[in-house]
């Protein structure tokens, strides 16, 4: 047995089975792949990776076993070996190119089978006797044990909050994730947090919150995600970039790969590398939008067209983010008191009223350089029926 040390969970062990899977290529890769893609342009520190997050939830996932007594030695193994192992489908900057992947290849980062059916992982996993297989179905979701893993409070969220409110500074990332486990059982096949855990369930779900508010939609971060997003799209399209490769690609190589791009991918690419990002043109909230805005989330490029055309710009000038209808999932966790279990929303008022303050913070971006921003902003405002009563932003604002 081998330790590690981790800078969020202390001491993290190491046995012979971790020790092989991380000795892998496909983990190592890890190691090169940003949790938080490009949130480290507006938090400097933001440059951990999926390797310790990976560590981190193999940590909580061992440690949540530990203390469930029905489940049996070879399936706590595998949920070990399963949370190890499920963000090797991850590209490069994690979530930044998750949807491009998807859209390309119809794989999506949880669909791991080809990847620990073969080379090798397979052979580590055949070495220790587990199944390929029964390790997809836990990641993905699809059995008791992967809600381990994969449902409305996870090992993998409480590692991921904690871990980027440490490495971005924010003090919004305070989980008692400790207290959690020691409250989560298995009841009628189900994993429900026992009511002694009701206060550390709403630490996490405040702590998504605000971490949703200050990090990972800080409209920094999704304007660069989106420069880069439509970079790699740019380069696909141009036949410059195998799809199926880039889930295979690292952060280093997908920089390499964009910065000797030509075109308005290499243009891009130059932009990210300066900080010279896209400015706001629009950034506004469902309030003045109505949800009907969602309808155009499937049709981005054809609205980027439109808005350009009315603006009088080349149509590389717009960028159009539409996130999303927010929700929290972990709403739907379920609470087992003396009687019977409840939903998590209905178990406590404060977390009932997150929800719609959670809907508050949404907000629809569109970006462009900062010389176009005055055209294109006027143009999107009225593209999208904008409340003419709604705040401008200033240049000198953004």
């Amino acid at each position: 047995m081998k330790v590690v040390l981790d800078p969020v969970h202390g001491y993290i062990e190491l046995d012979n089975l971790a020790q092989d899977l991380l000795s892998t290529p496909q983990m190592q890769r890890l190691r090169r792949v940003r949790q938080l893609g490009f949130s480290n342009l507006v938090y400097p520190g933001a440059n951990h990776t999926r390797f310790e997050h990976s560590l981190g939830a193999m940590h909580l996932a061992s440690t949540l076993t530990r203390s469930l007594d029905s489940i049996e030695e070879d399936r706590k193994i595998e949920v070990k070996a399963a949370t190890l192992l499920h963000d090797v489908g991850h590209g490069p900057f994690s979530h930044v190119t998750e949807n491009i992947i998807d859209k390309y290849t119809r794989r999506r980062h949880d669909d791991v089978k080809e990847i620990l059916g073969k080379g090798e992982i397979k052979e580590v996993l055949g070495k220790h006797g587990i199944s390929p297989g029964n390790l997809v179905k836990h990641i993905k979701g699809e059995t008791s044990l992967g809600q381990i893993l994969s449902s409305e409070i996870d090992v993998d969220r409480m590692d991921y909050l904690v871990r980027d409110a440490h490495y971005t500074g924010v003090a919004f990332g305070v989980v008692d994730y400790n207290r959690l486990i020691n409250q989560m059982n298995f009841y009628e096949d189900r994993l429900v947090v026992d009511y002694g855990g009701l206060k550390a369930a709403e630490s996490l779900l405040v702590s998504r919150f605000w971490m949703n508010t200050s990090v990972y939609y800080h409209h920094v971060t999704r304007i660069s995600e989106a420069m880069c997003s439509r970079a790699v799209e740019y380069m696909i399209e141009n036949n410059e970039l195998d799809p199926l490769r880039l889930r295979q690609m690292d952060d280093i190589d997908l920089i390499a790969a964009m910065r000797n791009a030509t075109g308005y991918a290499g243009e891009l690419s130059r932009l990210l590398d300066a900080r010279k990002l896209y400015k706001r043109a629009l950034y506004v909230g469902l309030a003045d939008t109505g949800k009907s805005v969602l309808r155009h989330r499937d049709r981005i490029r054809r609205v980027e067209k439109e808005i350009a055309e009315m603006a009088g710009v080349e149509a590389e000038y717009v960028l159009v983010d539409i996130p999303k209808m927010p929700e929290m999932l972990e709403m739907r966790a379920m609470i087992k008191t003396d009687h019977e279990l409840i939903p998590l929303n209905e178990a406590s008022h404060f977390v009932s009223i997150l929800q719609e303050a959670h809907i508050d913070n949404w907000r629809m971006g569109v970006y462009s350089p900062k010389e176009h921003c005055g055209a294109v902003g006027k143009a999107a405002r009225d593209y999208f029926d904008v409340k003419k009563s709604l705040k401008q932003f200033k240049l000198s604002d953004l």
